[in-house]
C-alpha cells in the first residue's frame, strides 16, 4: 500500500535519510524502532510532506505523494498522531476532536464518528466539555489518538505515543493499538519501548544513521538480537 523507496531527506544541507526503503502493508501494525536520531521521526515528516524528498519516491496506492503539501494529505486519507500530543489546550475535547473532521469531506460523517471515539476512549466522553489543557497526559494522548481517527484515515501514523506516560497509561494505549490493529487499521507506530512495539506489531523495522537495518516479521523477532542491533553492539543486514 504504502511504499518508500529509495529515499533521501533531511533539512537543508544536513541530510538525514540515506537510501531507504520500506512497505506498510494494508492492515496491518507496522513499527519503526530505534534510537534519538536514527532518523524516525524525519521519515514521518518525510510522508506527510513536513519536509521535502530530495531522492527517492513515496507511493501510497502507486499513486506518488512527493510534493503532496501537509495541508492535503487529508486528500489521500492520511493521518499523523504527532510526538508531544500537541491538543488545542484552549479548546474543549469535543471541539479537539472535531477539528480531527474539519475538512470538507469528513463533514458527514464527523458525528458518527465521534461517537466512535467516545467508544473507543469511555473517559473523553466522560470529558468531553473540558478544557484540553486540563487533561492529564495519558488524557492528552488519548485525545490526540482519538482526533487523529476522525478522519477514518486509511493510513495512521503514530509517533512515540507512550512516552512520558505512567505504565498504567501505557497498557491502556497498547490495548487501544491492538484493537485498532485486529479491526484492520493500517498503522505506523514509531517507538521506543521495544518491547512492547514488537509485542503488538505485525512487522518490526530497526532505524540506525537514517538506514533499516532490519526487516523482519514481529513473530519472528528476537528480542536479544533486535537489542544488540539497537545498541550496535552487532551489525545488522536489512532482510
Amino acid at each position: 500500500m504504502l511504499e518508500i523507496q529509495n529515499v533521501r531527506a533531511g533539512y537543508g544541507a544536513i541530510n538525514v535519510l540515506w537510501d531507504l526503503s520500506l512497505s506498510i502493508a494494508p492492515g496491518k501494525l507496522t513499527t519503526i524502532i530505534g534510537q534519538n536520531g536514527a532518523g524516525k521521526t524525519t521519515l514521518l515528516r518525510a510522508m506527510m510532506g513536513l519536509i521535502p524528498v530530495s531522492q527517492g519516491t513515496i507511493t501510497l496506492d502507486g499513486k506518488p505523494l512527493n510534493g503532496t503539501p501537509t495541508w492535503d494529505m487529508h486528500k489521500v486519507s492520511m493521518a499523523m498522531i504527532p510526538e508531544g500530543r500537541m491538543v488545542f489546550r484552549d479548546m474543549t475535547v469535543e471541539e479537539n476532536l472535531m477539528m480531527g473532521a474539519f475538512a470538507p469531506q469528513h463533514r458527514a460523517h464527523a458525528a458518527r464518528n465521534l461517537e466512535r471515539s467516545f467508544e473507543m476512549f469511555p473517559r473523553l466522553r466522560e470529558r468531553r466539555r473540558q478544557m484540553a489543557g486540563s487533561l492529564s497526559g495519558g488524557e492528552a494522548q488519548m485525545l490526540a489518538m482519538a482526533r487523529g481517527l476522525m478522519s477514518d484515515p486509511k493510513v495512521l501514523i503514530i509517533d512515540e505515543p507512550s512516552l512520558g506516560l505512567a505504565p498504567v497509561m501505557v497498557n491502556e494505549l497498547f490495548a487501544i493499538l491492538k484493537r485498532l490493529k485486529d479491526d484492520g487499521r493500517t498503522m505506523i507506530l514509531v517507538e521506543q519501548n521495544t518491547h512492547r512495539a514488537v509485542g503488538v506489531a505485525d512487522h518490526v523495522y530497526l532505524m540506525q544513521s537514517g538506514k533499516v537495518v532490519l526487516s523482519q516479521a514481529a513473530s519472528e523477532v528476537s528480542l536479544e538480537h533486535l537489542h544488540g542491533l539497537y545498541f550496535a553492539r552487532e551489525s545488522g543486514v536489512t532482510a
